[in-house]
């Protein structure tokens, strides 16, 4: 007879521990924390994000589209400028905490 492996009710499959790893690579970078932190205030532009934190524009852009593609950021176009946000508020919350948490000395 052979052996049934059941799944327990917590068990994770094999997407969402996929996009739970991919959230918290998003998270372990110190270039997608400033700029995440800098959208929770409010939407910028990629030359306001590259001027308020001294970041190269090609830099930016491209944490951004690591994080658009985790749908963590979102933007919206208004002519040639493309205006980013924060998309998942169940992250951001977290991030924050996080940042609370962690300036209690």
């Amino acid at each position: 007879m052979e052996e049934q492996h059941s799944r327990h009710p917590y068990d994770l499959d094999e997407e969402t521990l996929f996009l739970v790893s991919q959230t918290f690579k998003a998270l372990s970078d110190p270039t997608r924390i400033r700029i995440l932190n800098l959208l929770f205030q409010r939407e910028h532009s990629v030359n306001e994000i590259a001027e308020s934190l001294d970041l190269r524009q090609s830099t930016v852009s491209h944490q951004l589209r690591f994080l658009k593609n985790l749908r963590l950021v979102k933007y919206r176009r208004e002519g040639t400028t493309l205006y980013y946000s924060y998309e998942d508020e169940h992250v951001m919350n977290m991030l924050k905490q996080t940042i609370e948490h962690s300036s209690h000395s």
